[in-house]
């Protein structure tokens, strides 16, 4: 049925086209119109005004020629005289005090400080005054940190004398690359201020630079602090014969105080002496275990020089021990896992009665050598004399932790202190019982309750102005009541009373 068969191909012709054709085209916009215009500025006039010229006039003195002028002179004189001079030997006014300020017997807060950027993440470690007594700076970083420390804080200043001042943005703020911990304005110079990290840095800035403001850092490494930085402190330089001459001194969480002298050439901070305080310098009942190396380091955690003795300071410690100390001391050199350039050796001459906690703050009086104040997480105060190893007083305020303690710059009985429960205790040794005069409240809200005051600096050049510094990164600028600025003559005389040591004794 099916069989192959071969047929012959079939094709058809493409109908598809054989050539191409191109053609161009084009679009143009509408020409553009232009059009120049000017403005000219408005013209000024100057306009002076000139006061009238009087020289050419004349008004003659008062003449008196009766001679009545100088009868009444010679009768009165004598009188006058002799009255002059009862008032030279009486003591009818010698509690009174003049003040040309405009007259307040309430504290009032006049300043609310703060950096907003920080949204209230970091607290405020230190505060202090500059030479002029118109510049805060303030330390931000935190006192809880459980391990090595990332944040990234300032060092914030604020000028109160600009009218445009802005309470929620600082002047100046200052990048740190950890917690700043502390604080402090040279004693002279309003542009230079230190301060020192979590990290163990020392640094200085100069205000007075538009650019770069780090003048010098002290860096990491065997001439530097390895804990946080607990104070740092400018004293006197003894050893030199100008007198505004100062060496700048850091102590630090490691039991290291570092004395840093600034080359005038290279403008750097260099090492110049070291002390270290050690295991061996505390009291029986502060040592941790009789195991324990006795030249093991213990922390520092304040500093206070002697107004008079430059040569002499008092320290706290972690663990809860008071020393006297001595920049000329040559105690018990440190042991030799702690590298240094320059020897460190124990600064300890005496040691006080000691606290049953941290010690926060140590404070010498700046009217009387002998007599310092100290705070701590015990939750009291200590009037201590320099002389004597036990307190001369002790305050319990029963507001919880004391962090900090000043005296004020005017007034020789005076002190303030701060509080875990948000407060400014203002106390003055002439009462009779040792309680505030004042309780201000200085914390900022977290919930339902104050923050913790962390610090507090009266004002060294304007003794009207005190500061406070809390936990939620605020600070509170008061204005003190004039019968708490003002000076009293019996101040001094209380404090010796309260001080001195008797012949008896």
């Amino acid at each position: 049925m099916f069989t192959d068969i071969a047929l012959e191909a079939v094709t058809f012709k493409s109908n598809w086209k054989k050539e191409r054709s191109l053609a161009s085209s084009g679009c143009q916009t509408a020409d553009l119109v232009y059009e120049e215009v000017a403005c000219q500025s408005v013209k000024y006039k100057t306009v002076k005004t000139q006061t009238e010229d009087d020289s050419d006039k004349f008004t003659g003195f008062a003449k008196d020629d009766s001679g009545r002028l100088a009868e009444f002179l010679q009768r009165v004189e004598p009188v006058m005289r002799k009255q002059l001079e009862m008032n030279l030997k009486s003591h009818a006014f010698d509690d009174y005090e003049v003040s040309w300020d405009e007259g307040s017997s309430t504290m009032s807060t006049i300043h609310k400080l703060t950096n907003a950027a920080h949204e209230g993440q970091f607290q405020i470690t230190g505060l202090s005054w500059n030479s002029t007594g118109a510049v805060i700076a303030a330390s931000y970083g935190r006192f809880d940190h459980e391990d090595w420390c990332t944040h990234k804080t300032s060092l914030c200043t604020w000028n109160l004398e600009r009218r445009n001042l802005d309470e929620n943005k600082p002047d100046t703020t200052l990048e740190v690359s950890s917690c700043l911990m502390c604080t402090a304005f040279h004693p002279t110079n309003p542009a230079l201020i230190a301060g020192g990290t979590y990290n163990g840095v020392v640094i200085v800035w100069d205000l007075s630079r538009d650019d770069d403001m780090v003048l010098t850092s002290s860096g990491l490494g065997d001439d530097s602090h390895r804990e946080p930085v607990s104070k740092v402190i400018w004293a006197s330089d003894t050893s030199s014969l100008k007198k505004n001459k100062y060496l700048l001194v850091s102590v630090s969480s490691d039991g290291k105080m570092l004395v840093w002298k600034m080359d005038r050439k290279t403008k750097q901070i260099e090492l110049h002496d070291g002390f270290v305080l050690m295991n061996m310098n505390l009291p029986t009942q502060l040592r941790k275990s009789r195991s324990m190396r006795s030249d093991k380091e213990v922390g520092v955690t304040c500093i206070s020089y002697n107004a008079e003795n430059k040569e002499s300071f008092v320290i706290g410690s972690e663990p809860g021990a008071v020393f006297k100390c001595s920049m000329s001391a040559r105690g018990e050199p440190a042991g030799s896992n702690i590298i240094s350039s320059v020897q460190l050796r124990s600064p300890v001459t005496f040691t006080y009665a000691y606290h049953y906690g941290p010690v926060y703050s140590a404070e010498f009086s700046p009217f009387h050598r002998n007599a310092f104040l100290t705070c701590s997480m015990d939750q009291t105060l200590r009037l201590y004399n320099m002389l004597q190893k036990q307190p001369i007083m002790t305050i319990e305020p029963g507001e919880g932790v004391i962090y900090s303690v000043k005296w004020s710059f005017s007034r020789p009985a005076l002190f303030a202190a701060t509080t875990d429960t948000g407060l400014l205790l203002l106390y003055d040794l002439n009462q009779n019982q040792p309680v505030p005069v004042y309780k201000l409240e200085a914390g900022g809200q977290i919930g339902n309750i104050k923050a913790p005051v962390l610090t507090c600096q009266f004002n060294p050049h304007q003794h009207n102005l005190i500061a406070t510094g809390d936990s939620t990164g605020c600070i509170q600028i008061f204005r003190i009541s004039d019968n708490l600025k003002t000076p009293v003559s019996r101040d001094l005389e209380v404090l010796s009373d309260l001080v001195d040591i008797t012949s008896e004794s």
